[in-house]
């Protein structure tokens, strides 16, 4: 019989062993020279060098070099490796490498709450669900109103 930490731990290898697979697949895709440029911009707006970045999310300084170049197509435990180096989502290198949906809404605002500093992790992946249900059913109301008839109101039939 497994013990809970054991199955845990078989589940986040199923897990992460899918989420190659589909990456690997998407990669295929996507251009690898994309969320490259993307660690980037995303460094160079931390103020953080290669070097740097590369120990903290546990890569050789050439791999990370070579992912931003576009020459290697990191793996989803890599991005994510890199994000928490970066301190920003994994969310969003995963949309970036083509793995998850990009969010619905304003992207203005989905980097708005994703920038914020102030914010933990957890807390931005909470307020991002909450505005992309807010956007979903307001489009949703928005094409209900739409594709209503419109009928007279009382004053108009009087």
């Amino acid at each position: 019989m497994q013990t809970p930490g054991e199955f845990v731990r078989e589940q986040v290898t199923t897990v992460r062993e899918k989420v190659d697979r589909v990456a690997g697949s998407v990669a295929e895709s996507v251009a690898p020279s994309q969320v490259g440029d993307f660690i980037r911009e995303q460094r160079n707006a931390a103020r953080v060098s290669l070097r740097e970045l590369a120990r903290t999310a546990g890569v050789s300084n050439p791999y990370l070099s070579q992912v931003e170049r576009g020459l290697r197509k990191p793996s989803a435990e890599i991005l994510a490796s890199i994000a928490r180096g970066l301190k920003i989502s994994a969310e969003s290198l995963y949309e970036q490498a083509g793995i998850l949906d990009r969010r619905s809404g304003n992207p203005d605002t989905v980097a708005a709450i994703r920038s914020d500093d102030a914010l933990s992790e957890r807390h931005k992946a909470v307020l991002l669900e909450l505005y992309e249900t807010y956007v979903r059913e307001h489009r949703a109301a928005a094409a209900q109103t739409s594709s209503q008839p419109q009928t007279p109101t009382s004053k108009e039939s009087a």
